[in-house]
């Protein structure tokens, strides 16, 4: 089994949870590797059996626009029946930017894992923690 930890990060939050991602999957056996978003493009998918996603909250609770957008409008092209965790931090609102998120890669067919990771501000312990367990079982659960 084969992961890529794909993420946007504008401050730090979302790259330290997608490091606690890529432990935890690794901890569970998988082949795993970390991209930034602008290391990774939708033309590499097919050379992974599942995706762990992150991206902060931007806005008005939507998905980063200059980067991350732009990749996932390709990406979400490639998710059909395809194991799909998503994780993100955020600094206001409720999390809708990840309920919406989630209701769009199940639109494409995504195998949507749980409920996903979000975590307000910067990631404490607990938090990195939480991020590891996920893709541990996100990972186990799957393959």
């Amino acid at each position: 089994m084969k992961i890529a930890v794909v993420y946007w990060s504008g401050t730090g939050n979302t790259k330290a949870m997608a490091e606690s991602m890529l432990e935890g999957a690794k901890a569970a056996g998988a082949d795993t590797e970390l991209f930034s978003v602008d290391q990774f493009n939708a033309n590499r998918m097919a050379d992974y059996d599942g995706f762990l996603f992150g991206c902060s909250a931007m806005g008005c609770e939507v998905l980063e626009e200059a980067e991350f957008e732009p990749f996932f409008q390709e990406a979400e092209n490639n998710i059909k029946d395809i194991p799909v965790g998503l994780f993100g931090s955020y600094g206001w609102g409720s999390g809708e930017w990840l309920q919406d998120w989630h209701q769009r890669c199940r639109d494409h067919g995504a195998k949507v894992y749980k409920e996903g990771v979000m975590i307000n501000n910067t990631p404490d312990d607990s938090g990195l923690k939480e991020c590891a367990d996920f893709a541990q079982n996100f990972v186990k659960d799957n393959f």
